[in-house]
């Protein structure tokens, strides 16, 4: 139901962005779904990779600024409007989604999302049976 994602804060100079990349892509770390939300002076590059921790330790051995944070993973179908009922049970639950980001992979969509309440989050997805991915099932995807 949750998963790892980092989280990195780049300077928004020419090349950060690329420097990050290959430092993973060396380190044969595997981007599965990532986002950039920028300022005029910083980014900040979320990821779900294959291996968060070896990806964390990495990135902080090699003086990038990186966090770990946990966020909810749920699937949906790939059909119109599969997000926007997911979502809506989230609001009728009065949670407020921080930020998300989503990816798709053949019929399946996954949706991540950053709630103001995780644990509220948790029991909208279980009560309503909503599918959800784990670590453990990212890689093989």
């Amino acid at each position: 139901m949750t998963i790892n994602q980092i989280s990195i804060f780049l300077e928004n100079k020419y090349g950060k962005l690329s420097e990050i990349l290959a430092l993973l892509g060396r380190e044969n770390i595997r981007i599965i779904a990532a986002t950039v939300a920028d300022t005029s002076e910083f980014g900040i590059l979320r990821m779900i990779v294959s291996d968060a921790k070896r990806a964390y330790n990495l990135l902080k051995n090699n003086r990038v600024n990186a966090n770990i944070t946990e966020v909810l993973a749920i699937t949906t179908g790939s059909e119109a409007g599969t997000f926007a009922s997911a979502l809506e049970l989230f609001t009728r639950a009065g949670l407020s989604i921080e930020y998300m980001y989503c990816f798709s992979v053949r019929e399946k969509s996954f949706l991540i999302l950053q709630v103001n309440d995780k644990e509220a989050a948790r029991e909208v997805i279980r009560r309503n049976g909503l599918g959800y991915i784990t670590e453990n099932d990212l890689n093989k995807l």
